[in-house]
């Protein structure tokens, strides 16, 4: 992907686009990925980077939802093992299998909890990856040295995936622009415009230029998530916000605190929730929180009471408990769930993760809610309903089977330059190639896209993440054309970044 080639696609401003999407998270490139592959003339613009809010941000799961299984939610849970088992055959790059145990710590939890997860095996059908088991308690300590034993009486083991939610978002990005649509990060929509009362287009300006462009289209479909509101206002005023946001925060911790590679799942804390603790990318991942009342932002703060809390319940679980001090990075994302009728702020945990599509009496339809192991069931309703609003030519959904984008282009940009060949860092595992290729192929356009969502390093060690700056900074210039002004102003805005309170 070439940033500038794709603005030139919009520089002309005769071009009528068929769908024109604005959100460039996994709901948005999802629509994206469908309607091009559909054969309609698409056009994707995302405000900030490619997954800079909540598709970046996630628990990192494929998986069918054990605690909507717990609430009895069981076509939502059939839904999404179905996804889970398509990402699975047209994303192996990207998804893997993952086995999960419940601890148990009551006589009868392990034969509750092992009844529970084969009916979860049973709602998977032909797309199941594995078969539930039943652990001794020998077997759960065996898998997890570091788990407190007091107490433990067994556990159940269930399979669920894994994925890297950021890599996925510019995978999809990729196989969007390969079925011929045209994706822009960096593009915020300022209006839209209308004509006798209905949406045929929008205003929108380039955030790293200035310039403004002038859209056409037959269809605009929000998929901003917890922005939804706001570009619903665009359309109407007084529109009535849907949006109830729910934060979630995740802690990382070195991966001694789990010394597994399977991970955990506790079903039920004190307040309902449920945690996972995550080997991911050479570390532990714990989480998560779901805090009410929270203010919509692109850059969410986690609480430090949300800290506590997932530093507290891990030190219940482990045997080696984590401190403040042991923490080496937090981040937070915010949750675009769908507001029921007559609600007022509270328990955001029991809210359905189900998506909804609106349609506004001016054309605009909005589609909210979901979930990311969903988001291509949610892009083929989107866009059959694109289809029906702007009266477009009927085609059928292609993504059941399409395989997702695979690159490899840092390997050989790692064979042009020895030194490209080398650690960004001793503590990641990503090459300096890398960086390079995100400049170069993955329209990354700061320091921090490149660090937080081409590459994990900020998500994972914050400290070794600044240590890291000045050398992609330097990498990323070169490959942009910068100078060292941009290079410093780029380090300065990644020190001030403070996913650490």
């Amino acid at each position: 992907m070439n940033r500038s080639e794709m603005i030139s696609q919009i520089e002309e401003s005769s071009k009528n686009w068929d769908i024109v999407i604005i959100g460039g998270g996994a709901t948005g490139l999802g629509c994206a990925v469908d309607a091009a592959a559909r054969g309609f003339s698409t056009l994707l613009l995302e405000q900030g980077d490619f997954s800079q809010g909540t598709s970046s941000r996630s628990t990192k799961l494929i998986h069918g939802g054990v605690r909507y299984l717990q609430q009895g939610d069981i076509p939502m849970v059939r839904d999404s093992l179905r996804e889970r088992g398509h990402l699975l055959k047209n994303a192996p790059h990207l998804v893997k299998p993952l086995p999960f145990v419940i601890p148990a710590y009551r006589w009868y939890e392990p034969y509750y909890y092992t009844f529970g997860m084969k009916l979860y095996d049973l709602l998977s059908g032909k797309l199941g990856i594995d078969n539930s088991l039943l652990l001794s308690k020998q077997k759960v300590a065996e898998k997890f040295p570091n788990l407190k034993s007091d107490g433990l009486t067994g556990g159940t083991l269930y399979w669920d995936a894994q994925f890297d939610d950021a890599r996925m978002v510019v995978a999809l990005a990729r196989t969007a622009s390969e079925q011929g649509a045209c994706v822009l990060n960096y593009l915020k929509v300022d209006n839209l415009n209308k004509d006798n009362g209905r949406i045929r287009g929008l205003i929108a300006t380039d955030q790293l230029s200035g310039i403004e462009y002038s859209i056409t289209a037959k269809a605009v479909i929000n998929a901003t998530g917890v922005f939804a509101d706001s570009i619903r206002q665009l359309d109407e005023q007084t529109a009535p916000e849907i949006i109830e946001p729910s934060q979630g925060i995740h802690i990382v911790l070195d991966a001694s605190f789990l010394s597994a590679d399977h991970a955990i799942m506790i079903p039920k804390t004190d307040d309902g929730r449920v945690l996972f603790a995550i080997p991911w990318h050479g570390h532990l991942m714990f989480g998560t929180t779901d805090t009410p009342d929270v203010p919509i932002d692109l850059e969410p703060r986690p609480l430090e009471e949300e800290i506590d809390y997932l530093i507290e319940h891990a030190g219940r679980y482990l045997q080696k408990a984590p401190s403040r001090e042991d923490v080496l990075s937090v981040f937070a994302g915010l949750r675009p769930l769908v507001r029921p009728a007559h609600s007022k702020s509270g328990n955001t945990s029991k809210i359905s993760r189900d998506h909804h599509i609106d349609v506004s009496m001016a054309g605009l339809i909005t589609i909210v809610g979901g979930k990311w192991t969903t988001y291509r069931h949610m892009a083929e309703d989107t866009i059959d309903q694109a289809i029906q609003s702007a009266s477009l030519t009927a085609s059928p959904c292609t993504t059941l089977d399409l395989e997702i984008h695979r690159s490899a282009e840092s390997e050989p940009i790692a064979r042009e330059d020895p030194e490209l060949d080398q650690l960004l860092h001793p503590e990641f595992k990503y090459k300096k190639a890398t960086i390079v290729a995100a400049a170069r192929h993955e329209m990354a356009q700061t320091l921090e896209d490149a660090l937080s969502r081409r590459t994990r390093c900020l998500l994972l060690n914050q400290k070794a993440s600044l240590e890291a700056a000045p050398e992609a900074a330097n990498l990323m210039a070169k490959e942009l054309g910068k100078d060292k002004t941009w290079i410093k102003e780029q380090i300065d805005l990644i020190s001030k970044v403070n996913w650490m309170i």
